[in-house]
């Protein structure tokens, strides 16, 4: 049985700013099924004055929105504390019977914190503000990196310079990029 799978998801942290990248692939086992998909997204407010959450997947997409969902049910329940919706998405993501099955890893990010979320009850928060999950992952995390160390570039500016530069490495990732930041 093919999974479609969506890949490659980089968010930025600096300064008081954050930034978060998808490219637009979807591939069907070894064969693009679409280009153009849309991976990110700002989850509004939830009753806080903050201007939301940003969000991410990479893995299976029906089974990312399903998190998705599980996370925004979190999130309402603690509006103003991302660490703790991420937390009780883990646990109950780890926990639930069905749940567990789901193949994706999330970022979730806010004004204050950036984390990676997984089903193994992995909750990460990066020492350095630099989170990349799925196939280019890797790529596009070494990019932002370096462009961090080396540029003045904005969030939104390294995300899709470092997607770009993802895209153009990793067979899974391409350049067809939506940045959204915060």
């Amino acid at each position: 049985m093919s999974t479609y799978h969506a890949t490659t998801i980089l968010c930025v942290r600096r300064g008081g700013d954050v930034a978060i990248a998808g490219d637009g692939q979807v591939t069907m086992a070894d064969v693009v099924a679409k280009a153009d998909a849309v991976k990110v997204r700002k989850v509004d407010g939830m009753g806080a004055e903050e201007a939301g959450v940003l969000t991410g997947f990479a893995g299976a997409a029906a089974d990312a929105f399903a998190l998705l969902d599980k996370f925004e049910a979190r999130l309402k329940e603690s509006p103003q504390n991302l660490k703790k919706a991420a937390v009780e998405l883990a646990k109950l993501w780890r926990t639930d019977r069905m749940l567990r099955r789901l193949e994706s890893l999330l970022i979730v990010a806010d004004k204050s914190c950036s984390l990676i979320v997984s089903g193994g009850g992995d909750v990460i928060e990066p020492s350095d503000g630099i989170l990349g999950i799925g196939s280019g992952g890797s790529y596009a995390t070494a990019a932002a990196r370096a462009l961090v160390n080396h540029t003045d570039q904005s969030p939104a500016e390294v995300v899709a310079n470092a997607m770009a530069i993802a895209g153009n490495l990793c067979v899974y990732t391409n350049t067809n990029i939506t940045a959204i930041e915060l």
